[in-house]
């Protein structure tokens, strides 16, 4: 189903600096527009601090329409007794947020990092909107060596865990390097369980060793790839126990391994300590070389980690292609192998390792080179003549086992770029794709085209929309056909008593098979009636579950899921079909 772009928040913040000269009390951005000020509508409130009732002066409100086309975006700042009005507005449904230094937008005490969704009638007057800022907590404390004296420059990250991909993963939620005291603070968090990391600065003396010993530690087969064995005196040598070691990142309250970090819990507007004393320990490596790099190219090696959405190590390959990457802490990963600037056909390389306490030796990547899928978009509607302009959609390749970083990563020099533009004539193209399965997913459509899904998707004869395409180098033909016939569901979500809420969580479950897909579910929030609308669904068995209040996207977990089995409203849907639904939220806490 299609997905539509959001507009970037710093467009946002571009137009709210444009409208400064405009009151404070929120006169909209677009007042001379030609729609007729009788039919628009106006939005006013109260933004307070939570917990109490004090009001929040200069407060940013942002007003996004969700149809770009018809809608527009508005921005106020709040007055000194919190209070702002919004007029002028064309009717629709937009996106409501609010924010201010320090503070983050709450609701039942969880944060709204989307916002809230309201909808305007022309003419509507939608008055006392109550809106709760909480104030963030911080971060602060000091990175130590082992004799107390201060690491400079160490970068100390906060992480979050969030269910993507299939399986959970660390995301990054703010970052910040110590002072030349070993200090750090990191603010801006909301409340909620976080992990810290502190990666030191390059310790520059292991380097050195590690330089020194690189030869002879290269001679080894590896039984650990550790003491260099001394030559000439007849003594006897232990490969298994490494030489050097060197600071690694560490995981609160202390730890190398991530797997045995340990959660902390930030309240509102708290200041947690948390210092850190770092200790040398024995630095694994990893040892190996690259084949079948170009003549006259260069390749790059990195590491990542599959809970973690970013590159955690890495070096380049040396002219005679072998590799070192230092300093890993035990645990699973992926290494990749690509080269630098582009190929005709990018080349790349992966190896799935376990990292324990020993060196890694004699590992070995070969590049192959990465396929070209090149196709055409038709598009059905159910308008007979109907024209569309197919420049105005956007197709992307979505990883099969959820791994699209990894693609990304695989092809840093090899000119893969998701997603791309269709172009008017329909026709599509991607390079240098890495070795995988992929499914093939509509993520935006033309304005004015809420109902469009992907229908089918055929390479080389067979079905590419529900078993995906596989792809290992070469050239792959892909007709794919949207059609703008999809199903719409809408409906009120209500509490236990029959009562509307706003700002529910409504998400459309697909059929267990297709649950490892995040593209084939469907998300919304409800408006300030309790009023919901999901467009563009594809045909297919669904469950539509409702939450009055759920905290990150657990609900694309399939064993989170089977927790409400019974509590949603199943639904068979057709092409085009349109149905009106009513549902009941899971209260909040419940499970």
């Amino acid at each position: 189903m299609a997905r539509k772009m959001r507009p970037a928040r710093a467009y946002l913040i571009v137009v709210f600096a444009a409208a400064m000269t405009l009151s404070a009390q929120g006169q909209s951005a677009d007042a001379g527009a030609v729609t007729p000020a009788l039919v628009r509508a106006v939005v006013a409130g109260l933004v307070t601090k939570d917990p109490g009732s004090e009001p929040v002066k200069k407060a940013l409100i942002e007003l996004i329409a969700e149809n770009q086309s018809v809608g527009r975006n508005y921005t106020a700042l709040t007055g000194a007794d919190g209070t702002f009005r919004i007029e002028g507005i064309v009717p629709g449904r937009y996106r409501l947020l609010a924010e201010r230094t320090g503070f983050v937008e709450v609701e039942k005490r969880q944060p709204l990092s989307e916002g809230r969704m309201i909808t305007l009638a022309a003419g509507q007057e939608l008055k006392d909107v109550a809106i709760r800022l909480q104030p963030t907590a911080a971060l602060e404390g000091r990175v130590t060596d082992e004799d107390g004296d201060p690491l400079a420059d160490a970068q100390v990250a906060v992480l979050r865990q969030t269910f993507a991909a299939g399986h959970h993963r660390w995301e990054q939620t703010g970052a910040e390097r110590t002072n030349d005291l070993g200090e750090y603070r990191i603010s801006g968090l909301a409340a909620g369980s976080y992990y810290i990391s502190v990666t030191p600065p390059p310790n520059f003396k292991s380097l050195i060793e590690s330089a020194g010993n690189a030869g002879a530690s290269a001679a080894q087969d590896g039984r650990g790839g550790g003491q260099e064995c001394p030559l000439n005196t007849g003594e006897a040598c232990d490969t298994s126990r490494p030489v050097i070691t060197s600071y690694t990142t560490t995981y609160y309250p202390g730890v190398r391994d991530r797997a045995q970090a340990a959660s902390i819990q930030l309240r509102a507007g708290e200041d947690f300590p948390a210092n850190f004393s770092l200790t040398p320990s024995p630095s694994v490596s990893l040892r190996g070389s690259v084949e079948n790099i170009p003549v006259g190219a260069s390749a790059i090696v990195m590491l990542r980690a599959p809970e973690f959405n970013s590159i955690l190590n890495g070096g380049e390959v040396h002219k005679d292609g072998t590799f070192e990457i230092r300093d890993v802490s035990p645990g699973s990963y992926t290494l990749l192998a690509t080269v630098n600037g582009n190929t005709p056909h990018g080349l790349m390389a992966r190896q799935t390792i376990e990292v324990g306490s020993e060196n890694l030796n004699g590992l070995r990547l070969a590049l192959l080179a990465g396929s070209e899928i090149h196709g055409r978009l038709r598009m059905e509607s159910k308008m007979a003549g109907a024209k569309s302009d197919l420049s105005d959609f956007f197709l992307a390749l979505r990883s099969a086992d959820g791994d699209d970083d990894m693609a990304s990563a695989l092809s840093l020099g090899g000119g893969f770029s998701n997603p791309v533009q269709v172009a008017a004539d329909g026709s599509f193209q991607w390079k240098s794709v890495p070795p995988g399965r992929y499914f093939v997913v509509l993520v935006a459509a033309g304005e004015g085209l809420p109902n469009c899904f992907v229908k089918s998707a055929v390479a080389g004869g067979h079905d590419a929309l529900d078993a995906g395409l596989t792809v290992n180098g070469g050239v792959v033909a892909l007709d794919v056909v949207a059609s703008d016939n999809g199903a719409v569901i809408e409906g009120l979500v209500t509490n236990h008593k029959g009562e509307p809420i706003g700002n529910a969580t409504l998400v459309l479950v697909p059929e267990e098979r297709l649950r490892s897909r995040p593209d084939r579910y469907g998300k919304t929030v409800s408006d300030q009636s309790g009023r919901f609308a999901l467009h563009g669904i594809s045909p297919g068995t669904y469950t539509l579950l409702a939450w009055e209040s759920i905290e990150g996207e657990e609900y694309y977990n399939p064993e989170f899921l089977k927790i409400y089995e019974g509590q949603g409203r199943a639904l068979q849907v057709a092409e085009g079909e349109h149905s009106s639904v009513q549902v009941e939220a899971v209260p909040e806490g419940q499970k």
